[in-house]
């Protein structure tokens, strides 16, 4: 879709990215370019599948100790012990090896080492002023695509609801990926992870913050994901397909790092917060139906996508077009073998109320293309996908 003379907008992406298969060795270097002692922040998950102590090993004298105590949905709480715990240690780098979680909470902890206090203090958007502590990501899934974006997803366990941190001095210096790192990915893992990158690349083409440069990321992170997710799911040793769908995470991560999101995030956030709901079900589920809600404000930039997905029907117009992308993601769920609805993944019909009202005073809700006027709005989309 065209833009008008009187587009303006920001684009951000300063992480230097570090890509291929061996890359994890490069981690010394950047260690050594960036500070002297790094904190290595990771998850017990994959301590136990034998994947942090090559890591550590490496780092060597470098290493100032490991901090593992990060849930599925870390917290407010958890940010602040690890930020304490690295201070302590007195390391000047973070790097973090993990999924979302773990990514997200190094980002914290970064801001916490620098300005003191708790990251409670920082809850909003763009207040700092400057810099702050070092912080290389090494994902080990490919989906948040937080290794190079300014967003850090936190629980506020006190207020019962997902917090957004918004900041550009937190998105990382570096980003290691190396696909050899996704290889032990479960299919199941593999595949909602995947759609999360995929609900991240949708979202932002749709948003109202979209830009001609976020445009050209999301469009080729979606070609990616239809293209490679599949193979990946299938097996998982297809080095080839986890580094595709690395790239395909990063540039999601880049594209609404800068266009930000929409209604299917602000409702993933209400049931992770409501139902502790995985991130990436979450968000496999609702992107057809919040598609679907979207269609009648933005039938081509729906069109858009239907192109860039593999196997969409091909000479559709308008309504039409959309429709097939709304479709054409409902097979790509089945096709990855991806839960279809809430209620497959545990949700009880009950706590949808609660969800919608919730998903209300969700940052991301603001950008999305159809202006939601209410909880019954909400509510609906959440029992279309029930």
């Amino acid at each position: 879709m065209s833009y008008g003379a009187d587009l303006n907008f920001n684009y951000f992406a300063p992480t230097r990215v570090v890509f291929g298969v061996g890359s994890v060795s490069e981690l010394p270097f950047e260690v050594g370019q960036l500070g002297r002692k790094a904190v290595l922040v990771t998850d017990e998950g994959l301590i136990s599948a034998g994947m942090v102590d090559p890591v550590a090993k490496m780092l060597g004298a470098a290493l100032a100790g490991i901090y593992t105590d990060i849930p599925q949905d870390s917290s407010m709480a958890v940010v602040d012990r690890a930020a304490d715990y690295a201070l302590s240690l007195g390391a000047d780098v973070v790097v973090s090896l993990g999924g979302g979680s773990v990514m997200d909470t190094a980002k914290g902890m970064c801001l916490v080492m620098k300005e003191g206090g708790s990251l409670r203090d920082f809850q909003g958007m763009q207040m700092l002023t400057r810099s702050q502590t070092p912080h290389i990501t090494i994902p080990t899934t490919a989906g948040t695509g937080s290794e190079v974006t300014s967003a850090a997803v936190v629980m506020d366990r006190e207020q019962g609801q997902k917090i957004l941190i918004y900041e550009y001095f937190i998105t990382p210096q570096v980003a290691i990926l190396d696909p050899k790192l996704t290889e032990k990915l479960p299919p199941g893992l593999t595949a909602s992870t995947g759609m999360d990158a995929l609900s991240h690349a949708v979202e932002c083409y749709l948003s109202l913050q979209r830009n001609p440069i976020s445009d050209s990321a999301a469009l080729h992170a979606v070609r990616l994901i239809t293209r490679f997710l599949p193979a990946a799911v299938d097996n998982g040793r297809d080095l080839a397909a986890r580094g595709q769908m690395q790239l395909a995470a990063l540039l999601a991560g880049w594209a609404f790092s800068n266009a930000l999101l929409g209604l299917t995030h602000a409702l993933a956030h209400a049931l992770g917060a409501v139902c502790g709901l995985a991130h990436g079900l979450g968000n496999g589920i609702l992107l057809p139906q919040v598609m679907r809600y979207n269609l009648e404000e933005v039938p081509g930039l729906l069109a858009d996508i239907a192109a860039a997905m593999e196997g969409a029907p091909r000479g559709l117009e308008g309504r039409e077009a959309g429709e097939a992308a709304v479709s054409g993601m409902e097979d790509f769920l089945k096709r990855i073998g991806h839960p279809t609805r809430l209620r497959d993944v545990g949700i009880e019909e009950g706590a949808l109320r609660a969800c919608a009202d919730l998903a209300l005073s969700d940052g991301s809700i603001i950008y999305n293309p159809r202006m939601v006027a209410d909880a019954e709005e909400v509510l609906t989309v959440l029992k279309r996908a029930y």
